[in-house]
């Protein structure tokens, strides 16, 4: 077995900096990674395993089903690499599949990555794993010596790339050609459009964990910033929103109040939303496109009850 992590600490002034901003600019915000500490990560499991949020129940019916052909259009790979790896669940039926010598694994919740990722290593006795604890969105450059030579594949399922507006997106797309190298591919999910009555039940769940998840958001501030605030006079809101094509999450202020953040105080009125997520559905046309402007050529593409995977080559 070998196993390797590497924790790039998140520094708690990046933090402060991006609540702080986030909770001065107008209308107010904080940046969704922030969701993903260990309470955040086991709520988002539980997420996953409702009857009303589909979505990864989707990918791995999926993936099952079309594995065979998803593999034959890869063809042969040195290395997997997967951004936000998270609990390592969804690369085992690559592995299996694909027989790569590496994967290296990121994710910004270090200590569970590494629990994961070693415990994949003791199934794959065979798999060099390295994990690397980091936000790969602003750090990915600091992943360039922990990548082996040879054939690359970067796996980005989930749709989380729905959560990058357009521009971001398209950032991102990009700097995944450097982690992919010359020869490297891009395998991608992501949710497509559909109805919104549909996609409002994936985010308004009746057990309350979607809520109980955004809100916890409020309790990790409090944690880790000496915040105060009450997440009782707060409320989960998710909505659909057509014209934008994405499902909106804020935290809406139950009334008129003050909240004191790393000593500085920030003011809602009765009504106000602090904006944590937005989550983008595409056609496939759609998404297609967006990856041909960084210079990604698709190479296939997969799709089941709402849900798509594609494959992406250099042009």
């Amino acid at each position: 077995m070998s196993f390797t992590f590497k924790d790039f600490p998140a520094d708690r002034d990046d933090l402060r900096a991006d609540v702080l901003n986030g909770l001065a600019a107008s209308p107010k915000s904080i940046p969704p990674k922030y969701f993903y500490d260990e309470a955040g990560c086991r709520l988002f499991e539980a997420i996953c395993a409702q009857p009303e949020y589909a979505l990864t129940r989707t990918e791995r019916a999926l993936m099952a089903s079309c594995l065979p052909d998803i593999a034959t259009a890869i063809g042969p790979v040195d290395c997997i690499v997967e951004p936000g790896a998270g609990d390592c669940a969804k690369v085992r039926l690559l592995l299996d599949a694909l027989h790569p010598a590496h994967l290296v694994a990121m994710d910004i919740a270090g200590a569970p990555l590494a629990t994961a990722a070693e415990a994949l290593s003791r199934d794959h006795p065979d798999l060099a794993v390295t994990a690397l604890g980091m936000d790969f969105v602003h750090d990915l450059e600091a992943a360039a010596s922990h990548l082996p030579s040879g054939r690359r594949l970067v796996y980005y399922p989930g749709s989380s790339i729905g959560n990058f507006p357009p521009d971001a997106a398209t950032a991102l797309l990009t700097r995944f050609r450097q982690l992919a190298g010359a020869e490297g591919q891009l395998l991608i999910g992501f949710d497509l459009k559909k109805d919104p009555q549909r996609l409002h039940r994936a985010y308004n769940d009746a057990a309350g964990i979607t809520a109980a998840f955004n809100l916890n958001l409020l309790e990790r501030l409090n944690r880790e910033l000496g915040a105060d605030f009450d997440p009782s006079r707060f409320s989960h809101y998710a909505f659909y929103n057509p014209v934008a094509g994405r499902i909106e999450m804020h935290l809406v202020s139950l009334a008129e109040q003050d909240v004191s953040v790393a000593g500085r105080r920030f003011h809602f009125v009765l009504g106000e939303t602090l904006h944590t997520e937005h989550s983008y559905k595409f056609r496939r046309d759609e998404f297609s496109a967006l990856a041909n402007s960084t210079g990604w050529q698709l190479a296939g593409e997969w799709e089941h009850d709402g849900f798509a995977v594609q494959l992406h080559r250099y042009r």
